[in-house]
């Protein structure tokens, strides 16, 4: 599976879901029962190379923003969601993610931003097919600290300076 089928398999699950996460992780798995465990295995590479692409402070901090707070789960949960978005949104947000602000249209953060199913699409897709769990994706380790610079997420100057778009949107 190359990137393209990947990012191929995330937007089709969010558009059968109409943006609903648990209802796209539904989707997503019926997707990848599609297909071969090797397919799958490939699929949860390209996913948890992404997820552990997103653990940085600034993505972090903007979490933080969008969602009223974020803790250590509720920021994995994110990073799920964000994958989910599709690759416009995720590219764009890891870049910058002060243009979270204007690459995601609705929001609603008793929803959104929480894609923990997603995260485990792969697994159950390979365990209904296999009855066996995921074999080791050989990915180097995920990172032990969030790249980049750390910032106080209670700082709201710091954060409204460093995120002004979505300071703007999502605190106003």
């Amino acid at each position: 599976m190359d990137e393209t089928e990947f990012w191929e398999l995330i937007d089709a699950s969010r558009e059968s879901a109409e943006g609903d996460p648990e209802e796209q992780a539904d989707a997503l798995v019926e997707r990848l029962l599609g297909l071969d465990p090797d397919a799958v295995v490939d699929f949860a590479r390209h996913f948890e190379a992404r997820y552990n692409r997103a653990y940085s402070w600034d993505l972090w901090a903007a979490a933080s923003v969008m969602l009223g707070g974020a803790s250590d789960d509720a920021f994995d949960y994110f990073r799920c969601w964000l994958i989910g978005q599709g690759r416009e949104v995720f590219e764009g947000g890891l870049h910058d993610p002060d243009q979270l602000a204007e690459l995601v249209d609705d929001f609603d953060e008793s929803v959104d931003g929480d894609a923990e199913e997603l995260g485990y699409a792969a697994d159950e897709a390979y365990e209904q097919m296999t009855g066996g769990v995921m074999p080791d994706l050989e990915l180097p380790p995920p990172p032990r600290e969030p790249l980049g610079t750390y910032l106080d997420f209670d700082d709201e100057r710091t954060m409204a300076e460093r995120f002004p778009t979505l300071w703007d949107r999502f605190r106003p």
